[in-house]
């Protein structure tokens, strides 16, 4: 009895955590039908390189691998808590047209080729990239032809420095700016991130984006463009619409420019500072009155007993429906008894069995005397250190001087293959960025969402294109295999990740060990118990 029990427990728990349904869908994974790709295809422009020029442009064009070249240099772990760990860059990158919703004929992308694997490659620029006192535009698109669950689609835009080096581009790489999508559970962002240098000091700080908002993960182009003007404003755009606007004074964290006053740290609070606002009244007293020992209750004398209240009759009586078991031996088992029930009798009534006045709240009850409380005379207010000036303080009323820029490179890590980058825009013409996005993704994407249309599956034709689309009482055993495997592939990486972003295993797995040690331990109190005694009378409960 007691496996089944913690058994059902277990199984219990895991459905209950199989039915949650907390992650974000994501469009289907298959490509569009036979019928809708011929009615497409009809329409699908043909890739051209554009005539645009710009500090760096980049279509993935066949010369591509002039400029890109993948790292497989050792990631540092050090300061996330797995310093003892190695990972190495060894995803594989290709050059390929879409294989999902494909919006342009000969349109080739830069693809991200291995699902749960570290990534990196970079492209040097051909000649640094200096914004000071221009318009910075960055502008690229990203498809996620498989979803994207964990995993990140951001590019970073290396500082220059003579120590640029490709083949060792890793996490630890010094960057000024980093932008794009990053999603992972319950994580959805747009990243910009920038790399702001203290003029005290010459160190360098991240600074991010406060409220960044939200990637749309569908599997057609996205277009992300972020524009950062010299008075310090900024613009972040999906699909060429405006989805935040502010400044890089007011909106990141830590602030650019620390606070011009802190805190004394050798200001102490005087001993005889007194910060209680209210005292007990020293020269209250108690009065004579007072009965600290009067109860809270007390007897309702004035009851009556209820005139249908039956006094005579037993709160249980022996049910008349029970029989006695047909193997039942009395002169092993003893005498028979019928099992109890409550009285029907009582149900009807105001009570049954003796009748006893109840209790009601005392009038004269009122407990522990205490002195009331009164204004402190003595109170000097809540104690602050006193203000200095900062030594650390400095003001840059230009963040938007971001540091020369030497390269570009792309560093992630996710959990979905084929994520494809495309025509990315390195400049300070608005405009011209405007133009490339009207000659390719403007181009593409209308014909790349009636081909996602079309693909759409009628509702009671829909399948699951992800484990966090499935249902556990649709497929029980599709979907514990699927949870499975991705719980144990993201905690490969990162066990807590795993546990927040599949949760339903982690209870799964704790439900079954509750039910290992309640086996345990009732096969080990089962074999100690003693032999019952026989007993000479028995009742059937």
């Amino acid at each position: 009895m007691k496996f089944s029990v913690a058994a059902a427990a277990a199984a219990a728990l895991f459905v209950s955590g199989a039915c949650a349904d907390d992650a974000q869908k994501v469009i289907k994974d298959e490509t569009s039908s036979s019928t809708s790709s011929s009615t497409v295809a009809a329409v699908t422009p043909t890739f051209t390189p554009t005539k645009l020029k710009a500090p760096f442009l980049e279509q993935f064009t066949d010369d591509w691998e002039k400029r890109w070249k993948p790292s497989h240099a050792k990631k540092d772990m050090k300061g996330s808590g797995k310093d003892e760990e190695e990972w190495a860059f060894v995803g594989e990158w290709a050059v390929e047209e879409p294989t999902v919703y494909k919006g342009m004929v000969n349109d080739k992308g830069l693809v991200v080729k291995n699902a749960a694997a570290h990534h990196a490659i970079s492209a040097k620029f051909p000649k640094k990239i200096d914004p000071k006192g221009k318009t910075l535009v960055v502008q690229y698109e990203v498809k996620l032809q498989n979803g994207l669950e964990c995993g990140g689609a951001y590019m970073k835009l290396l500082r220059e420095t003579k120590a640029l080096h490709q083949d060792e581009f890793s996490n630890t790489t010094p960057y000024v700016i980093m932008f794009g999508p990053d999603k992972c559970g319950h994580t959805n962002k747009v990243h910009f991130i920038f790399n702001h240098k203290n003029p005290k000091t010459g160190e360098y700080e991240e600074k991010h984006l406060s409220s960044p908002p939200s990637a749309r993960i569908v599997k057609t182009t996205e277009l992300y463009t972020l524009i950062v003007h010299p008075n310090n404003t900024y613009v972040i755009q999906q699909n060429g619409e405006q989805v935040k606007t502010g400044s890089l004074l007011e909106d990141f964290a830590p602030a650019v420019n620390p606070e011009k006053e802190i805190d004394d740290p050798k200001d102490k609070k005087p001993d005889d500072w007194v910060d209680e606002a209210r005292i007990a009244d020293p020269e209250a007293k108690k009065p004579e009155d007072w009965d600290e020992n009067a109860p809270y209750e007390i007897v309702d004398e004035e009851a009556t007993q209820p005139e249908d209240w039956l006094v005579d009759e037993p709160l249980t009586v022996a049910d008349p429906e029970a029989q006695k078991p047909e193997d039942w031996d009395e002169e092993e088992d003893g005498d028979w008894l019928a099992p109890t029930v409550p009285n029907p009798k009582c149900s009807e009534a105001s009570g049954c069995g003796p009748w006893t006045k109840p209790m009601k709240k005392n009038p004269d009850y009122k407990g522990k005397w205490t002195a009331p409380f009164i204004d402190n005379p003595a109170y000097k207010g809540v104690w602050a250190p006193r203000k200095i000036k900062n030594p650390d303080y400095f003001e840059d009323k230009t963040p938007a001087n971001f540091e020369p820029m030497g390269a570009i490179g792309f560093e992630i890590w996710t959990m979905q293959p084929n994520i494809l980058f495309d025509n990315i825009y390195i400049g300070h013409s608005v405009e011209d960025a405007r133009k490339l996005a009207e000659e390719t993704f403007f181009e593409k994407h209308p014909i790349e969402e009636l081909a996602e249309l079309a693909d759409r599956p009628k509702e009671d034709e829909k399948k699951p294109s992800s484990p966090n689309d499935l249902k556990f009482l649709d497929d029980p055993v599709l979907f514990i295999k699927e949870k499975l495997d991705l719980f144990l592939t993201i905690a490969q990486k990162d066990p807590i990740e795993a546990i927040k972003f599949v949760p339903e295993i982690a209870g799964g797995i704790g439900a079954i060990l509750v039910t290992l040690i309640a086996v345990i331990v009732g096969i080990a109190s089962s074999g100690s118990a003693a032999p019952a005694t026989k007993r000479s009378t028995r009742s059937q409960s």
